[in-house]
């Protein structure tokens, strides 16, 4: 049996997008180390930390940009930034 890795296909944005997301939760951990936080109630249904924000952020994204990929034909740059900008917002008054 072949190495499960050998299909993977890294290209150029996936190790940027990867790499993105590592060097996030690194920040995140010296953030929370140095300032740890408690929880708190934004427009969210429940009270999160930070790191609750940048997963509930991370996963809204993700389905933003995948929705925008199968119900438009317009860039998908679009899609990402309408992702990033909800990211922000959840994490800022989330």
């Amino acid at each position: 049996m072949e190495n499960a890795f050998a299909w993977m296909a890294w290209t150029t944005p996936v190790a940027i997008f990867f790499s993105v997301i590592v060097l996030t939760l690194i920040g995140m951990t010296m953030w929370e180390i140095r300032s740890p936080c408690v929880e708190r109630k934004g427009f969210l249904p429940i009270s999160t930390t930070r790191g609750d924000r940048l997963f509930i952020g991370l996963l809204t994204a993700a389905y933003i940009n995948l929705a925008w990929a199968g119900l438009t034909e317009m860039h998908q740059a679009i899609g990402g930034a309408i992702g990033f900008v909800v990211l922000l917002i959840v994490m800022r008054w989330g």
